[in-house]
């Protein structure tokens, strides 16, 4: 299938998805239907051409597979006729390609997937990959769990949705902020896997940070605090800030090959000045008024060093300071892993590896190249090279994203070619 026919089905999927939940409120068939036509699609829209609404043809043809489904499952054709005589004649097909999209559809379902009735990992897990497209496996690895433990997750929250008889509304005032707070650890995730993506030859999946910075900034826009004080609408302000200083870089992150280029290498005169200026104001804003969260800290280390005109004027006495705190507020590998590195750009490398060595104890992270790549960083400007080519080696055969499987090969190779140097 051609790359922009699978680029144009990811982009469509979750408001198809949405479309037909809003109209038949059966999430778990509604998304088996989606699958069909997404299928469907993939198979004619290469050798007939995409048609003019794809949206448009998507519902249409995943409707006429659900009312087939609903059809097939009558148990005899009395009760057929009961659900077609109590069902309103247009609620059997799709709307017209012209009929416009209700804007807060995609909102809607990530309220959905967000049900009490889930565990907070199930939400987290149903909206990434009914909203966010993502395949199981990405999902798995975000989690840091096997992908048949994922597959079985996503499974039971669709089935736990239906046996709830969740219906495709906006919950009510008092289920908003815990509800909330899933979702914008959804929309956390999704630009994670969009910024960086964990598997394939390409280092960042557009369609995924641009879908999530969409996303924040809908939920920011209809669901204001009252007050503008609330700890939800300034980790809402905060994630959104986040997302925009991160994505910034977006330009300088890789060469014309598609190759990595780390933080400290970049060409800063590459960054999106706009996007920053605005992550800026976002953050500072924010922090003068909010109660203080994980994603407004994050965001606030990320204008620390958006605000560094070279790598060299970075305040790493600031960002230590800020990952420290991160530390108290949301506790968890992947923090304390930047925090080392903070704490070596401040105290030496040695300072920062010893940070690591829990993280070796809990075994959280076994299996997960990002310890090996930056205890190798680590290790190698501590001058320990045949740690750091162990290290470096591991976390290339560990990692299933190639422009970081080809980065660490990289500094892997340029190690062994010092090593095999003649000394003078």
């Amino acid at each position: 299938m051609p790359e922009c026919v699978e680029d144009l089905l990811r982009g469509l999927a979750p408001r198809v998805l949405a479309a037909l939940v809003r109209r038949h409120d059966d999430f778990e068939a509604a998304e088996d239907a989606v699958q069909e036509a997404l299928l469907a699609a993939a198979v004619q829209w290469p050798a007939d051409g995409v048609p003019t609404s794809p949206d448009g043809w998507l519902v249409t043809v995943a409707s006429r597979r659900l009312t087939d489904r609903i059809r097939s499952e009558a148990a005899d054709r009395r009760r057929e006729e009961t659900v077609a005589a109590l069902t309103p004649t247009d609620e059997w097909f799709a709307p017209a390609a012209d009929e416009p999209a209700h804007e807060d559809d995609t909102l809607t379902l990530l309220f959905l997937c967000c049900h009490p009735a889930l565990t907070p990992p199930s939400r987290i897990a149903l909206t990434l990959r009914a909203v966010g497209g993502l395949s199981t496996a990405e999902i798995a690895h975000a989690f840091l769990v096997p992908e048949a433990t994922m597959a079985q997750r996503v499974s039971r929250a669709k089935q736990r949705v239906k046996a709830a008889g969740a219906r495709f509304r906006m919950p009510p005032p008092d289920e908003l902020p815990d509800r909330q707070r899933s979702v914008l650890h959804v929309l956390y995730l999704i630009f994670n896997e969009g910024y960086t993506a964990t598997s394939g030859p390409e280092l960042r999946r557009g369609e995924l940070t641009g879908e999530a910075i969409r996303l924040t900034r809908t939920v920011r826009r209809l669901l204001p605090a009252a007050d503008g004080d609330s700890s939800m609408a300034g980790e809402t302000t905060g994630l959104l800030a986040l997302m925009l200083l991160t994505d910034a870089r977006r330009a300088a992150r890789t060469r014309p090959d598609g190759s990595l280029v780390p933080l400290a290498e970049q060409d800063r005169a590459l960054w999106d000045r706009t996007a920053i200026d605005e992550g800026i104001a976002l953050i500072s804003d924010t922090l003068t008024h909010a109660e203080l969260g994980p994603y407004q800290v994050q965001a606030a280390i990320a204008a620390v060093h958006a605000e560094a005109v070279r790598a060299e004027d970075t305040d790493w006495q600031q960002i230590v300071a800020l990952y420290q705190l991160l530390e108290e507020l949301a506790p968890n590998p992947v923090v304390t892993l930047n925090h080392a590195v903070a704490v070596s750009m401040v105290s030496g490398p040695r300072a920062g590896l010893a940070l690591l060595e829990p993280l070796d104890a809990e075994g959280r992270l076994t299996g997960h190249h990002r310890l090996h790549a930056v205890r190798a960083h680590l290790l190698e400007r501590a001058g320990d090279h045949e740690a750091a080519l162990a290290d470096y080696r591991t976390a290339a055969r560990l990692t299933t994203s190639l422009p970081e499987q080809h980065y660490l090969q990289d500094r892997a190779a340029r190690l062994e070619a010092d090593g095999a140097r003649p000394q003078r």
